[in-house]
């Protein structure tokens, strides 16, 4: 299971911006994954609940925000989201596209808490 150590990587980012704004707990995590990127949401959520058990993240609620497969055509320069297996451009059927989106995994939003707060 790969998603607990995309996760892993995710707690070292959550640590560092807790330290640089003096947080005393991450409260919210929300997170972009593409439907390209290898990742299935319900595993990375299980391993979020199960990493962030001792950790400054806790009581963190983890958001995931599905980005779909968007595709920009070489040919006439269309731009279209695809929710199926059809890698063509949907203005002009052309096959010479690029995947400008769907691929990516990225910490989107973290919110942190203070022990004042």
């Amino acid at each position: 299971m790969h998603e607990l150590s995309l996760i892993a990587s995710v707690f070292d980012v959550l640590e560092e911006n807790a330290r640089a704004h003096g947080a005393a707990r991450v409260t919210k995590v929300v997170l972009q994954v593409g439907r390209m990127s290898g990742v299935v949401p319900d595993l990375l959520e299980s391993a979020f609940d199960t990493y962030k058990q001792g950790t400054l993240a806790e009581g963190a609620r983890l958001e995931i925000v599905d980005v779909p497969v968007r595709l920009c055509c070489s040919d006439c320069g269309g731009e279209a989201a695809r929710e199926d297996s059809d890698f063509s451009c949907a203005a002009c059927g052309s096959r010479r596209v690029e995947i400008v989106a769907g691929r990516e995994l990225v910490v989107e939003r973290i919110e942190l808490e203070t022990d004042g707060a």
